[in-house]
């Protein structure tokens, strides 16, 4: 018996075959033998779907993912500091003749 080549699924596929094994109107082997895939993989699929369907419904909603909150005293701080920074060089690069004053 030969080894079949490593597949790579789509997440559409995945949701497919996971929500046809949620419905349970056919057995796990129908479902492997239909869309070809092994039935433990069928059964990882419809965990992980079942796991992330609360995901869907809770705060946030569906895709949308969270965003950390900004910072903005310290964005300002730090463009401040590379400001004063790029000002210095700026300066010390002219006086030592590297930098045109035309820019």
């Amino acid at each position: 018996m030969s080894r079949r080549a490593r597949r790579n699924h789509t997440p559409a596929f995945k949701a497919k075959v996971a929500l046809a094994a949620v419905k349970g109107d056919r057995t796990l082997a129908q479902l492997a033998e239909q869309f070809d895939v092994h039935p433990n993989q069928i059964t990882s699929w419809k965990a992980q779907l079942e796991g992330g369907a609360t995901g869907v419904f809770g705060p946030g909603g569906g895709n949308a993912t969270a965003l950390p909150a900004i910072d903005v005293k310290s964005l300002h701080a730090k463009i401040g500091e590379l400001t004063l920074e790029n000002d210095f060089l700026e300066g010390a690069l002219t006086k030592a003749g590297l930098l045109s004053a035309k820019r």
